[in-house]
């Protein structure tokens, strides 16, 4: 046997020892959007600080509620393309102005994503106030090859894309141009 078929071998051999060790599921993805808002804080946060009230952002058109702001209260959001979100409320705290929350009921069709938790939060900035909002999720797809429209990157883009368009909602409410 020649060296340079042994060593072929062995690569085989290894390759085929490690395949498994080098599959792996998906790894969470984040996203975070920031706006700066003419603003105080008192009434950024008076805009958003009902969970239940999501009309600040222009990409949902409808939103249904219980629980008010304490810890396991739901709502579902009923987007501009017609899909459905439920999510569940984690954690409310007024007096940092963030609260902080996760989707209940997985709907792909709505986000390519399987699951998410996010955050939102107000903090003073200069003459007025900036929201943060960061989103961490995994893609819709959590086999180690999703397709396309179920991979890291459409999630991602998803994602974000719904961030921006959230906040740059509520600053135009917030500032009187909507």
């Amino acid at each position: 046997m020649t060296l340079f078929a042994r060593m072929m071998g062995a690569l085989a051999l290894w390759i085929g020892a490690t395949a498994p060790g080098l599959a792996h599921g998906p790894t969470p993805q984040k996203a975070e959007e920031k706006i700066t808002i003419a603003a105080p804080p008192a009434k950024v946060w008076a805009a958003l600080k009902e969970f239940a009230d999501f009309s600040w952002n222009p990409g949902i058109t409808k939103t249904e509620a219980t629980g008010g702001n304490a810890a396991g209260a739901t709502r579902t959001i009923t987007l501009k393309n017609g899909k459905v979100l439920v999510e569940g409320l984690d954690e409310y705290t007024a007096e940092s102005m963030s609260y902080g929350y996760r989707l209940s009921t997985e709907n792909l069709e709505a986000l390519p994503v399987s699951f998410y938790s996010a955050t939102i939060a107000v903090t003073p900035a200069g003459e007025g106030s900036e929201v943060t909002w960061i989103g961490r999720f995994y893609r819709g797809d959590t086999s180690n090859f999703p397709p396309e429209n179920l991979n890291d990157e459409a999630a991602v883009k998803a994602m974000t894309e719904f961030l921006q368009e959230g906040l740059t909602g509520l600053k135009a409410k917030v500032e009187g141009k909507s």
